[in-house]
């Protein structure tokens, strides 16, 4: 199932500082290739289908840490992912636009995001 679905204007924004940092947004996954990296990096975007979703935070770093935050339309928290709380389960729907946060503290490796 693809499950998320860019909208035409597309917004990304961020605030990064990395001697390597590679971010790929993705239609069921993002990821993420870090050096030294400390900052956050936010997209836009809306789901294809009304359901139930998991998500999972895979965060391989050699150094370093990463969250990833699922935001609604106000901005507002409805979901935080991290080394401690990989994974998580949320109620979403199309109607609905959705902001994923990604924010990075001295981080090095890869990361991997999967809904």
């Amino acid at each position: 199932m693809n499950i998320w679905q860019f909208l035409r204007s597309i917004a990304v924004t961020k605030s990064i500082a990395a001697m390597i940092f590679v971010f790929r947004p993705g239609r069921d996954a993002d990821s993420v290739t870090l050096g030294s990296c400390t900052g956050w990096v936010r997209h836009m975007g809306r789901f294809s289908e009304s359901g139930t979703y998991e998500f999972t935070l895979d965060a391989q770093l050699s150094e370093g840490d990463a969250e990833v935050t699922l935001l609604g339309a106000k901005k507002e928290l409805l979901l935080r992912l991290n080394r401690q709380t990989p994974a998580g389960r949320i109620n979403l729907y199309t109607e609905n636009r959705y902001y994923l946060r990604w924010e990075f503290r001295g981080a090095s490796g890869k990361c991997a995001l999967r809904w």
